[in-house]
């Protein structure tokens, strides 16, 4: 081991491979990395750790950083309207971007994937510290079809999503061609995209179309796929609500369908047997929408599908359909909200509280192609860390709740520390 080490002890451990708790565990924060997790007993005689500062926990749980596979940083979630955007300078969208990322890291979600919005910048300034945030994944646009949930494009002629959104020079998110998506991929791409997004079915807030429609055609979604393969493997998204858009995007080949509501017996079983991820996004679904805001269409579609959605997952986590946590945050679920959905997995999919925090660590660095460094409390794995005041096995609600969060810790630094349990760590800050 190298530097000074801390050593965190007197904590219960959840590895988020899903197996049982360690009790009385001891973790080592070496640097940026865990340099050693396990039962206290068997903490390594190393002469590193003879002088090593401690730290007792005083028996609060310690998880892996979690995940949130699908959120929109640009999006205000119920705090404001989106189209508000279009009549704000981008610098000052910018900055409340910047807010929503720290209240997202300092709630436990130390990696996020963002499926639509910001661009490659965010991700460089929350990697190079100059802003607080989750690790960023982004996937800088959504690409459909016109008329499609890409579409927003009003009669007026305004262009709700990249005028309100988008941030000046990501590539736009209509494509209508087989030739014209395999060069969006590659203008993705070059936009430092880390995977792809695509719509296969309408959506309930996009204008133009229904969710049980068929959105982009399978040939599109395959061409995607390649071009996606070609440039390094990028993992490709697909939002899916109705039957037709899973149908064609399961086919395809992608990794993962967002929302998935309309899942066939059959899909389920496909999916299955591909390892294809469901990101389910029930935390979107627990909003009712406000009928006097929205149009009457919005509100039907979502009424609509939102009960569908929850009365169907169950049956996906029965067929052995993989699970990665996402909650559409952004939308209509708020910033910093995001661990509610680990609750709501339990209660609609039968899930165990084991199984939420994998899907919400472990699995999801999978499904992110990063599960060699995050996603679980492993030695050689970077130290991101949440310590929770509560026993998550006895009540999996309690961590959607910042109180409970009591600290959070990114790459060996202290984002937050709610309960001043790591006052004397040592460790560094991580705010700029």
């Amino acid at each position: 081991m190298n530097g000074s080490p801390v050593v965190l002890h007197n904590a219960r451990l959840i590895d988020g491979t899903g197996a049982p708790p360690v009790v009385d565990g001891a973790l080592v924060v070496d640097g940026p990395r865990i340099g050693w997790c396990g039962p206290a007993r068997h903490l390594p005689d190393d002469p590193a750790l003879r002088g090593a500062e401690r730290v007792d926990l005083g028996g609060r749980t310690v998880c892996p950083g979690f995940f949130d596979v699908h959120v929109h940083f640009a999006l205000p979630g119920p705090a404001g309207n989106p189209l508000t955007g279009a009549g704000e300078p981008v610098t000052y969208r910018a900055l409340k971007v910047l807010d929503r990322l720290r209240t997202t890291l300092h709630n436990g979600v130390t990696t996020a994937r963002d499926l639509m919005g910001i661009d490659a910048g965010f991700r460089r300034a929350v990697a190079e510290r100059r802003v607080e945030g989750p690790r960023l994944l982004v996937a800088v646009a959504m690409l459909s079809q016109t008329a499609g949930h890409a579409d927003f494009r009003l009669p007026g002629g305004v262009d709700g999503l990249r005028t309100a959104v988008a941030f000046p020079g990501s590539p736009g998110g209509i494509v209508d061609t087989v030739d014209e998506i395999r060069t969006r991929v590659r203008a993705l791409v070059a936009a430092g995209a880390d995977c792809v997004k695509l719509a296969t079915s309408g959506g309930v807030t996009s204008p133009h179309d229904r969710p049980e429609w068929l959105g982009l055609r399978p040939e599109m979604v395959r061409a995607a796929v390649e071009e996606a393969a070609a440039y390094g493997g990028l993992p490709v998204a697909v939002h899916a609500i109705g039957e037709a858009g899973i149908a064609a995007a399961v086919r395809s080949g992608v990794a993962s369908i967002e929302h998935g509501y309309a899942l066939t017996d059959e899909l389920r079983a496909e999916m299955a047997e591909r390892g294809q991820f469901l990101v389910p996004t029930l935390l979107e679904t627990m909003a009712e929408p406000d009928p006097g805001r929205v149009p009457p269409a919005v509100y039907a579609k979502a009424v609509r599908w939102h009960r569908t959605a929850q009365e169907a997952f169950a049956r996906s986590v029965g067929a052995g359909v993989r699970v990665a946590l996402g909650t559409d945050a952004g939308l209509t679920a708020p910033h910093g909200a995001n661990l509610r959905e680990l609750g709501l997995m339990v209660r609609f999919g039968g899930m165990t509280p084991l199984q939420a925090i994998r899907a919400a660590t472990a699995d999801a660095a999978e499904l992110c192609g990063v599960a060699d460094a995050l996603g679980s409390l492993t030695a050689g794995r970077t130290a991101d860390l949440v310590v929770c005041g509560t026993d998550p096995l006895a009540d999996i609600d309690s961590l959607g709740s910042p109180e409970t969060i009591h600290a959070v810790v990114k790459e060996g630094c202290v984002a937050v520390d709610r309960a001043g349990v790591l006052r004397d760590a040592g460790l560094p800050r991580l705010a700029p």
